[in-house]
């Protein structure tokens, strides 16, 4: 089993053990360096998906998941993987318990446009329930983005 780093609605327990039913938790930590952001606008009908970038002045929340090898390809299937969406590289997360190396998916598109407030607050949601802090959860909510009508 390898280690997924879950940063926006894969955050959300419930939603991962559907798409990932045979992959525990594993902890919480930060993706130091990096921020999240939003991109690939033009790719769906609601709004700008989640991404990461670097930014050595950032941190993300994270969640971690001992992925099994058959819940991989789902997931990957999941999130796009397969049509160009996304790619999966390794990081690093800080955790209590020291350094681990996870992969995370990062959007195959430009940084830029708007969510959904319907995503961000699935976002937002999934921090919390996640474990996120206080402030980092308020700093989802506050963040802009489109309605859809």
């Amino acid at each position: 089993m390898t280690l997924y780093a879950a940063y926006a609605g894969n955050l959300d327990r419930l939603q991962m053990a559907l798409r990932a039913p045979h992959s525990p938790t594993a902890g919480t930590g930060w993706l130091t360096g990096w921020r999240l952001t939003f991109g690939g606008e033009d790719i769906s009908w609601e709004g700008a998906l989640a991404t990461v970038v670097e930014d050595p002045d950032s941190q993300v929340f994270v969640a971690l998941y001992d992925i099994a090898p058959h819940d991989e390809s789902g997931l990957d299937a999941w999130e796009g993987s397969d049509l160009g969406i996304h790619s999966k590289i390794r990081v690093r997360i800080a955790t209590l318990d020291g350094d681990v190396t996870a992969w995370v998916y990062v959007l195959d598109d430009y940084e830029g446009g708007l969510p959904s407030a319907r995503y961000l607050g699935i976002i937002a949601d999934a921090a919390e329930s996640a474990g996120a802090p206080n402030d980092y959860v308020t700093e989802l909510r506050g963040r802009p983005c489109r309605s859809i009508r």
